[in-house]
């Protein structure tokens, strides 16, 4: 039986709450495992209603969800309450935001769902709350420390239908990337996508490509030292460790058909590296994983898209596809 998932429906300006209601009425057709979604009941059904969508909603615990989610979507209410206003994000939404985030961790560390996953929220609103973490995925790692006692390094992934990739620098600007680049910091990279790629989806001897920074990957140092001083010694490490690595690559060799046959996951150095081929062959269907987290997480792969928001057109492809995932994830660790 796949483990419950734990849903938050992300920025309630956003497009989570239809999205969410739209995976919820797709569950037979896209083979969902039952989730539940934290959220404020009275938001969804009013987003429901607002776009035409006919969702029953049913308040319930973690342990009923799953006889609930056959004809109605399960909802753990938030102690918080949303102000609804579809594409105008709001502050006073920031504390029903996190306290979902807060919740659905604790739902797994207390054995009540298997993963989570997450719909997308936006940094300002947050910010302007006082919010102090960079992002989701941060903050995600500090959750590792006060809920599990575990200390984390969070590592995204994009996983497509067709490709999987990892940047080892993510949102920082490029001039910056050589100088945050380093040995150790590739090392533990990859021990972390090899050890989740062996633990939560089953790949027994995981096969690592890591592209270089530079054009050519720098040949030689003739365009550009990083290659040959920071990327090669980490491949060699990690080559000794016993881990099946491969690089430094040139990046505008490793991405077409026939190279992406010959590894499990790419490592590149900055985020577009990474996120450019990813979203180029899995737009619709990637999906955000955080490796390195004692518990799994997934997300859809896109933003709160507040420009569409409650206008009825967002698709749910990828939230669909980050629900799929996680309990098959969950699968693979129990």
């Amino acid at each position: 039986m796949p483990p419950l998932v734990a849903l938050t429906s992300g920025d309630p300006s956003g497009i989570g709450p239809e999205i969410t209601l739209l995976a919820w009425a797709r569950r037979m057709e896209a083979g969902i495992s039952p989730f539940i979604v934290l959220a404020d009941p009275d938001l969804l059904a009013a987003r429901a209603a607002s776009i035409g969508l006919n969702v029953p909603l049913a308040a319930c615990t973690p342990g009923a969800a799953r006889q609930t989610f056959a004809d109605a979507l399960p909802v753990l209410p938030l102690r918080s309450r949303f102000t609804d206003r579809a594409g105008q994000p709001a502050t006073e939404n920031a504390a029903g935001i996190v306290e979902a985030i807060d919740r659905a961790v604790a739902l797994v560390r207390d054995g009540e769902a298997g993963a989570i996953v997450t719909c997308p929220i936006a940094k300002k609103p947050l910010y302007d709350a006082g919010f102090k973490h960079p992002g989701h995925t941060e903050y995600l790692g500090e959750l590792s420390q006060t809920l599990f006692g575990r200390q984390a390094q969070p590592v995204m992934m994009i996983a497509g239908p067709e490709l999987r990739t990892v940047p080892v620098t993510i949102h920082i600007a490029l001039a910056q990337v050589p100088a945050m680049l380093d040995t150790e910091t590739i090392q533990s990279t990859c021990r972390i996508v090899a050890a989740d790629l062996t633990s939560r989806f089953g790949i027994v001897s995981p096969r690592l490509a890591i592209a270089g920074l530079n054009p050519h990957a720098g040949e030689d140092g003739a365009m550009g030292v990083e290659d040959r001083d920071i990327v090669a010694p980490a491949v060699a490490a990690l080559r000794t460790e016993g881990i099946d690595a491969r690089g430094p690559l040139p990046a505008d060799t490793m991405f077409h058909a026939r190279a992406r046959h010959g590894y499990d996951a790419a490592i590149c150095m900055y985020h577009d590296q990474a996120l450019i081929p990813a979203k180029t062959l899995g737009f619709d269907d990637a999906v955000n994983v955080t490796l390195g987290l004692p518990f799994i997480r997934t997300s859809p792969d896109h933003g709160t898209a507040f420009d569409i928001a409650g206008r009825g057109i967002a698709r749910p492809d990828s939230l669909i596809a980050a629900l799929r995932m996680a309990a098959e994830m969950a699968e693979h660790s129990a």
